[in-house]
């Protein structure tokens, strides 16, 4: 017989154990790649300092959609909702968070920061509103929505504006007229409904806003509300956009707001 090439029997034996070693990798199965992920999770804290225990949730998170981005449509397009969504409001929300880090305005709720708006920085009343603003926005639309409100919320807008017709038309003017961007709201103000609009990211629980009160509606007439589909055409969109009004929401808001 040929002799064996130089080193064969080490290289039998190294195969006979590698054999074994797999082997026993099987037999340990996940208990193995659990052990592997804790020992590389370990190893990786060590290098980077990181500490669970050290976590901290930022204070305000996007709100999550109670419907798809597509199903407003076609009074909003669905590019124009993810857009609006996850980028305009994600910026407001990650922007608030890094302004109030580590300063005293992390320890108010939303509503004390807005009511005392006019000590904070411009980046807090400009984010803080525009997170607010649209937390609200989302939660007020619904697809196969509009029609009229019921109940006490129908009468208490018949009192104040006459007629449904006659606060549709109130309210699409305070949205039409308002300069640049901004918003327009059915507010609940001193125990009744009016109709106001504000610049910005500014709302009515402000205290610069010159009608106080809470908001229990509002339509936002920034661009990026509306431009890919109605471009200029503002007024196409703000008739548009009464068809999606989720009034149930609408009602259960002015319910709480007394």
């Amino acid at each position: 017989m040929p002799p064996k090439p130089a080193g064969a029997d080490h290289h039998s034996e190294f195969n006979v154990d590698r054999r074994k070693f797999i082997a026993s990798l099987s037999a340990l199965g996940i208990g193995l790649a659990a052990s592997k992920a804790e020992a590389a999770a370990g190893m990786i804290n060590k290098v980077t300092g990181f500490n669970e225990r050290n976590i901290k949730m930022a204070k305000y998170e996007l709100t999550v959609l109670p419907y798809q981005y597509d199903s407003l449509e076609p009074f909003i397009d669905k590019m124009t909702m993810e857009i609006h969504h996850s980028r305009h409001h994600q910026a407001y929300v990650n922007n608030l968070n890094n302004a109030i880090a580590g300063t005293e305005m992390e320890g108010l709720s939303m509503h004390d920061l807005l009511a005392n708006i006019s000590k904070y920085p411009a980046a807090v009343r400009n984010n803080g509103g525009g997170h607010y603003n649209h937390d609200l926005f989302w939660k007020i639309m619904k697809p196969a929505g509009g029609g009229a409100p019921q109940g006490a919320l129908a009468d208490a807008i018949n009192a104040a504006f006459d007629s449904f017709d006659n606060f549709k038309e109130k309210l699409s003017n305070a949205a039409m007229t308002r300069f640049g961007s901004g918003w327009a709201w059915l507010v609940v103000s001193g125990g009744k409904l009016v109709v106001s609009s504000t610049p910005n990211q500014d709302n009515p629980l402000m205290d610069v806003a010159d009608v106080k009160g809470t908001p229990i509606l509002g339509i936002d007439v920034w661009e990026h509300a509306y431009y890919l589909k109605y471009q200029n055409k503002r007024n196409e969109y703000v008739a548009n956009w009464f068809n999606t009004i989720n009034w149930d929401e609408v009602s259960k808001r002015f319910t709480e707001s007394k």
